[in-house]
């Protein structure tokens, strides 16, 4: 299961031709960032206040603000918790998805989950009305990106990938899905060739969206409940997971952990 239709490649979200009268769904920032002049969109309204590890309350406060205005289309645009937010609003409110990573580690663009906070406990919800109409994935938004982002988007799409290849939920598909894009992070990651994260990103996306990912996900979520990142609290608990597990990944995992050099 993916999106109807997935556009990969430099400039591939300024390119692209977005429907008018759409809301773009994104974090502060996105403005200042130059983003929104990137996309060469006209005609749209955006909701631009997404918080890290978002709430359901911030899908309850959009809904309301925007419940009378008839959009187009929803446009997500920003880390996995704008995404996921985006594609639950849009999925409430019955809209067109477009999603736009602008950092790549989630997959979020490829999959028909969204993790939002109910109670201040991470809730996966899952449903194949959540999964996006159109996903545009352009490595052009690395550029800029602070390094600690960068850092903890890359661990979290080793980790998924990783996990979703030894999950029992996996296939001869999945598991090509996650191995091929375990590689490229792999490279991407040990050489400094950021750039490449985009697609590996995509590719793990598509292998553990369609299967699952595992332990080392379910004990980062205590730690990132307590405010943690959740990139840095899988640096360990992914480690340690994949450890207790007798994971193929073990070694390699460890080395990239090492490599992107977390505090303890």
């Amino acid at each position: 299961m993916q999106p109807p239709f997935i556009r990969f490649g430099t400039w591939a979200a300024h390119d692209y031709h977005y429907p008018s009268n759409s809301l773009i769904i994104t974090s502060k920032g996105a403005i200042s960032r130059g983003w929104i002049d990137y996309l060469k969109i006209k005609n749209f309204s955006i909701f631009d206040k997404v918080e890290p590890n978002p709430s359901i309350e911030t899908v309850e406060k959009i809904i309301s603000q925007f419940k009378n205005e008839n959009f187009s289309s929803i446009i997500g645009l920003g880390g996995g918790s704008s995404l996921d937010v985006a594609k639950f609003v849009a999925f409430k409110m019955g809209k067109k998805k477009i999603m736009i990573p602008t950092t790549f580690g989630s997959g979020s663009e490829v999959t028909r989950i969204s993790v939002l906070n109910v109670d201040r406990k991470k809730t996966s919800f899952h449903d194949e009305k959540i999964l996006a109409d159109v996903a545009i994935v352009d490595p052009t938004f690395i550029e800029g990106t602070p390094m600690e982002v960068i850092k903890n988007s890359a661990i979290d799409a080793c980790a998924q990938c990783s996990e979703a290849y030894d999950s029992k939920l996996g296939n001869p598909y999945t598991k090509f899905l996650c191995n091929t894009a375990f590689d490229i992070l792999e490279y991407a990651i040990l050489n400094d060739k950021f750039e490449k994260l985009a697609l590996g990103s995509l590719l793990t996306g598509l292998g553990f969206g369609n299967s699952s990912t595992t332990l080392g996900h379910a004990l980062s979520y205590v730690y990132s409940n307590e405010g943690i990142m959740h990139g840095h609290a899988l640096s360990f608990t992914a480690l340690v997971a994949h450890r207790f597990n007798n994971s193929v990944f073990y070694k390699r995992f460890e080395s990239i952990v090492k490599k992107l050099n977390f505090e303890k």
